[in-house]
């Protein structure tokens, strides 16, 4: 959802487009949170670097379709195929206490011990979303999922994990 721990925060990016669907240029949207009704509230998607107008969005089976305002036919929509989807974040509907993943980019990472476990410098979204963390030479992939995270603090741009003990590790070039 990112990369190189550069953070847009005015954008929140929720998908990416999987393939057209019939002639008439509507596509077929991966969410990379499925329950996401992002689609519902939001009037425009941001595609690389355009922003689109959303005639029609509606939820079927394994994902979305969409119909933007100036893709008309099959053609404009294989030319949008593996983009990225994101939206404007002051569009979506959230609450105070409502975490975005892409908000993890950039935070520090602690044990429970209070020592420092690295910092998230991407997401890796998919049937399980990850973080990529560099901690010095080592890069280290840790789940999004509550077990392991023990405290998030966006403010102070602090997370503190506990990981598995047989995690991978890697050598960073």
């Amino acid at each position: 959802m990112a990369n190189g721990g550069q953070v847009d925060n005015s954008q929140v990016e929720i998908g990416v487009i999987a393939r057209p669907h019939g002639v008439r240029g509507e596509l077929r949207v991966h969410l990379y949170n499925p329950e996401s009704t992002a689609l519902d509230v939001v009037m425009e998607l941001l595609i690389g670097d355009r922003s689109y107008e959303i005639a029609s969005a509606r939820t079927v089976k394994g994902g979305s379709l969409v119909r933007l305002s100036d893709v008309n036919d099959r053609n404009a929509a294989e030319l949008l195929v593996g983009k990225t989807v994101a939206v404007l974040r002051d569009q979506l509907e959230l609450d105070d206490d409502d975490l975005l993943i892409s908000d993890f980019l950039g935070c520090e990472l602690t044990l429970p011990d209070g020592s420092s476990w690295g910092r998230v410098v991407e997401i890796v979204a998919g049937t399980q979303d990850r973080m990529v963390i560099h901690d010095g030479d080592v890069e280290r992939y840790l789940p999004i999922h509550d077990v392991f995270l023990k405290n998030v603090d966006l403010n102070a741009k602090r997370i503190v994990v506990d990981p598995p003990e047989d995690l991978p590790e890697w050598e960073r070039e």
